[in-house]
């Protein structure tokens, strides 16, 4: 969903789904798996979250804000956990080719990243079980971020001109 805040004042159904897909299910499926670890005193668990986090994307603030909660959850529950040999990755994704991206038809002309070197990141985070694992983009962000903030916004704002909108639910069509 790809959707300006101004354009949301009635679909807070949007939000309540985005929480429900990449917040809720991530914590019911830790949640469940937690137990079991716990047990054999070793596991890990990646969650995939997103650049967008990193970055502060406009027009993603229902996923970002998803994938943020999330962060937050794996961040508490590796203090949690750490003692007891299980680990926590956050593994911050970067816009990747799939379908899901296909009708935006302005990433036809960005180098986003392929499916074979998103797998290459997840065996990264299994290989080496960093507490958090972003491409160069996504460090890069995080530091702009950090380092010059009123910078970010520039860029962000600028973002949010040029990037469509996605097509409501429904099926009714926005410009891309």
């Amino acid at each position: 969903i790809r959707r300006a805040i101004d354009n949301s004042y009635q679909r807070l159904h949007d939000y309540e789904r985005l929480m429900r897909i990449n917040y809720f299910a991530a914590v019911a499926v830790t949640l469940g798996v937690l137990p079991g670890m716990v047990k054999q005193g070793a596991g890990h668990i990646i969650n995939i979250s997103s650049i967008g986090v990193l970055t502060n994307a406009p027009r993603f603030a229902g996923y970002n804000a998803s994938k943020a909660a999330l962060e937050a959850f794996s961040r508490c529950a590796a203090a949690e956990y750490r003692a007891r040999g299980i680990r926590f990755t956050v593994l911050n994704m970067p816009l990747v080719r799939t379908p899901m991206v296909a009708p935006t038809r302005i990433y036809e002309h960005l180098p986003l990243m392929d499916p074979g070197q998103a797998a290459e990141l997840v065996a990264q985070a299994i290989i080496n079980k960093p507490e958090r694992l972003a491409t160069g983009l996504g460090v890069l962000a995080l530091l702009i971020e950090l380092l010059a903030p009123r910078i970010n916004r520039a860029v962000m704002s600028e973002s949010f001109r040029i990037f469509p909108e996605s097509a409501p639910a429904d099926g009714a069509q926005t410009a891309d």
